[in-house]
C-alpha cells in the first residue's frame, strides 16, 4: 500500500542509555520511540503485575466464589465464541476446579443466539445437562447483558460477570462485576482481556482461600501454570499491550518455550507448522489464535475449548486437526468473500465518504469482521460488513482506523436514532452489532454521518509511523534475534524500518506476490511484499521488517515490505 511515512520521535539521551546498557542501537531507537528509558522496563517478571485487590469488587467476587465453593453449589461458565473468550472459559474452568468447585461450561452458538448472556441463553443455562447451575459467571461478555442477567435472578440464579468490553449507560443487576473498564475502577490497566481479567479473579479467589485457612503458600494451586492460556488469549483478542499485558504474555511465552504448554496449545503450535521452542507472540495471533476462531467463526466454539481443556496429548491433536482444517474452510470462505467486497470498490468511487459500509446476501456472518479488516486496511477507513442473520435481521462486524472510536461511534447513531440498532458492543478499533434489514441504508448514512461529527478529518489520511532507517551494516541477524527477544503487539508496535532503496530486480510469484531484490549502501538485499502485484520504479522509498528466513539449515535476512511512500 503506499502511505505517507512518518518517522516517529524518539527521546535520543534514553537510546543513547540503552544502547549503553547493552541494546543494539537500531533498537534502542525503536525503544526509546515507545518511551522505554532503562533496560529495567525491559524485565518483566511476574511480580511486578498490578495487584489484584485494585481491580473494583474482585474482593467480593473472591468472597461469592470462595462461599458457593464452600457450599458445593453448581457453577457454569458462560463463555464468548472468540479466542479470547475461550481461553478465559478454559482458564476459569481450570482454575475453579484446581480450588475444588463443581463447574460446567456453556459457549454459545453465535447464529443460534447470538452474543453475550441473553434471556435464551439463561434459559438454556437453567435447564443445563449437569444440573441447573447456582451461580452464572461471565467470561469476555456480560457488562452489556441488562435482560439476560434479569432473567437469571428471576429464576434464582446469581451472576457474577467477569469481562473487559466498555460498559453502557446502563449495567446489569448482577451480584458482581469485575471489569477494569467499569465506572470508578482505579485499575491502572484498563487493557486487560477477557482471560486476563478471569485470571485476576482466581489469583483474589486464592488468596481468599488462603485467608481462610483453606492452602498455605506452599499448598495452594499453581495458577502459573494457566499463563499459556492468559497468553494465547490476550495477544489474540488485540489488546494493547502496555507492561501488565506484557508480563502476562512473557510468563506464557516462557512456559510455551519450555515444553509446558497445555496439550491443546502445544498440539496447535504443531499443526501450524510453528515451533514451540521459539515461540513468539506473532505465533499465537498468526498461527494459533486464528485456529481457535475458526471454530467460532464457522460452527461453534465447543472444539475449541475442548482443545484447551484436555490434558491427553492425543485427544489435543485430534481436536487441533480438526481446527486446522475449518481454519481452512474459514480463509477459503473469506477469500471469496474478500473478492466481493473488494469488485468496485476503489477509492475514486468511494468519493468524499469517509466510512465503508458492505452488505452481500450470501456473506458467510461469521467471517465478515475479517473481510471489515481487510476493507478497512485497503481503504483505511471504518468499515462495517454485514451478512445476514435471519429474515428480518443483519448481523455486522466492524474495524475501525486509529482516532476512530468505533464504538463510541455506534453509540452516537444510537442517539441520534434510538430504534435504528437492536444491539451493539465493542472496542474502539472493533465492534458488532444487529439491525433490521430494513434498517440497513439508513444506518449507512447515519454511520457516515456520526463519524463526520466525532472525527477529524486528517484522520482519515493514511500515515505510517516507521523508526526511520538503517544502514546496510545494521540489517542482520543480531537485529533480528534482539527484535524477537521482545514482547511485539498491539500499543508496542513491532518495529518498521523504511529506506530509499534502488529495485534491481522484481518479478511475481504465484502470481499473487512481489520478489524482489533490492540495493542500500551497495548492498544487496532480498525482499518480498505479500499480496502486492504492482511493479515498483526503479527507486524508491519502502517500509519494511527484516525477517529472519531459514532454508535448509541455512539462516538468512529478508525484508517483508509492507508500505511505499506516497
Amino acid at each position: 500500500m503506499t502511505a505517507q511515512l512518518v518517522r516517529r520521535l524518539f527521546d535520543a539521551d534514553a537510546a543513547r542509555r540503552l544502547a549503553a546498557e547493552g541494546i543494539a542501537p537500531p533498537l534502542a531507537r525503536v525503544l526509546a520511540a515507545r518511551g522505554i528509558t532503562s533496560v529495567r522496563e525491559l524485565e518483566l517478571p511476574a511480580r511486578d503485575l498490578i495487584a489484584p485487590l485494585r481491580l473494583s469488587h474482585i474482593a467480593e467476587a473472591a468472597k461469592l466464589l470462595a462461599d458457593r465453593i464452600a457450599a458445593g453449589a453448581r457453577l457454569l461458565i458462560v463463555a464468548d465464541y472468540d479466542c479470547d473468550g475461550a481461553t478465559a472459559c478454559a482458564v476459569a474452568l481450570r482454575g475453579l476446579r484446581m480450588m475444588g468447585a463443581r463447574v460446567d461450561y456453556l459457549v454459545p452458538n453465535r447464529f443460534d443466539y447470538g452474543y453475550g448472556l441473553t434471556p435464551e441463553i439463561v434459559e438454556l443455562a437453567a435447564a443445563a445437562a449437569s444440573g441447573r447451575p447456582d451461580l452464572l459467571i461471565t467470561v469476555d461478555n456480560g457488562i452489556a447483558s441488562v435482560a439476560g442477567v434479569a432473567r437469571a435472578r428471576e429464576l434464582g440464579i446469581e451472576v457474577l460477570i467477569t469481562d473487559h468490553h466498555l460498559p453502557g449507560e446502563r449495567l446489569p443487576d448482577a451480584a458482581v462485576i469485575v471489569n477494569p473498564n467499569q465506572r470508578g475502577c482505579g485499575f491502572p490497566s484498563k487493557n486487560l482481556a477477557g482471560v486476563g481479567v478471569m485470571f485476576y479473579v482466581l489469583l483474589a479467589l486464592r488468596a481468599e482461600l488462603r485467608a481462610r485457612g483453606r492452602y498455605s503458600e506452599a499448598t495452594q494451586p499453581r495458577l502459573n501454570t494457566l499463563l499459556d492460556l492468559v497468553a494465547l488469549g490476550t495477544v489474540a483478542d488485540v489488546v494493547p499491550l502496555d507492561r501488565n499485558n506484557r508480563i502476562l504474555v512473557a510468563a506464557g511465552l516462557e512456559r510455551i518455550r519450555n515444553g509446558l504448554a497445555q496439550p491443546g496449545i502445544a498440539a496447535l503450535f504443531q499443526v501450524a507448522g510453528r515451533s514451540s521452542r521459539t515461540a513468539r507472540a506473532a505465533d499465537l495471533g498468526f498461527a494459533v489464535g486464528p485456529r481457535i476462531n475458526a471454530a467460532g467463526r464457522l460452527t461453534d466454539m465447543t472444539v475449541g475449548i475442548e482443545c484447551l481443556l484436555t490434558d491427553d496429548p492425543a485427544r489435543a491433536t485430534e481436536l487441533a486437526r480438526q481446527l486446522d482444517e475449518l481454519n481452512r474452510e474459514r480463509r477459503a470462505i473469506e477469500a471469496d468473500m474478500q473478492v466481493d467486497a473488494l469488485a468496485g470498490l476503489d477509492d475514486a468511487e468511494l468519493g468524499g465518504r469517509r466510512t465503508i459500509t458492505l452488505f452481500n446476501e450470501g456473506w458467510h456472518q461469521g467471517v465478515v469482521g475479517l473481510v471489515a479488516s481487510r476493507v478497512k486496511e485497503r481503504h483505511h477507513r471504518p468499515t462495517i460488513a454485514f451478512a445476514r442473520a435471519d429474515a428480518r435481521s443483519l448481523r455486522g462486524s466492524g474495524r475501525s482506523i486509529e482516532g476512530v472510536h468505533l464504538r463510541d461511534v455506534l453509540d452516537l447513531v444510537t442517539k441520534a436514532a434510538p430504534s435504528m440498532i437492536d444491539r451493539f458492543g465493542g472496542h474502539a478499533m472493533a465492534a458488532g452489532l444487529s439491525l433490521a434489514a430494513e434498517c440497513y441504508e439508513g444506518f449507512s448514512e447515519a454511520f457516515e454521518a456520526a463519524t463526520r461529527a466525532s472525527a477529524d478529518a486528517e484522520l482519515f489520511a493514511r500515515r505510517v509511523a516507521t523508526d526511520g532507517p538503517l544502514a546496510a551494516t545494521e540489517i542482520g541477524l543480531a537485529l533480528t534475534e534482539a527484535i524477537d527477544r521482545q514482547i511485539w503487539g498491539q500499543g508496542f508496535a513491532p518495529p518498521l524500518f523504511d529506506n530509499e532503496f534502488a529495485v534491481v530486480e522484481q518479478r511475481l510469484v504465484k502470481e499473487a506476490h512481489l520478489k524482489l531484490t533490492l540495493e542500500l549502501d551497495g548492498r544487496r538485499l532480498p525482499a518480498i511484499w505479500f499480496r502486492r502485484t504492482q511493479p515498483l520504479p526503479t527507486r524508491v522509498r519502502l517500509a519494511y521488517r527484516p525477517v529472519e528466513e531459514e532454508y535448509r539449515g541455512a539462516r538468512s535476512i529478508a525484508l517483508h515490505i509492507e508500505h511505499a511512500s506516497l
